[in-house]
């Protein structure tokens, strides 16, 4: 799943996260269901593979584990 950028219309932060490309997340600061999807900046060659573990890493520390393996899960946590 891409990650994506929001902007919560309720308490104005941008947050990221990944999610399905039709999904809106609520805010993690504010929860509010008001959120737009804002256009990201690409991420520059070579630099994709931190990126994703960096996303991957918050993701596994909000309890995200759904598309993870179990060996990826296991290091997660770890």
């Amino acid at each position: 799943m891409p990650i994506y950028d929001f902007h919560c219309l309720s308490c104005d932060r941008i947050f990221e996260r990944i999610v399905r490309a039709d999904a809106l997340p609520a805010c993690p600061h504010c929860g509010a269901a008001q959120v737009e999807k804002l256009v990201s900046m690409p991420a520059a060659p070579g630099k994709s593979a931190g990126i994703i573990a960096s996303a991957r890493k918050q993701a596994a520390k909000e309890g995200h584990f759904s598309n993870y393996s179990k060996a990826d899960r296991a290091r997660a946590k770890g």
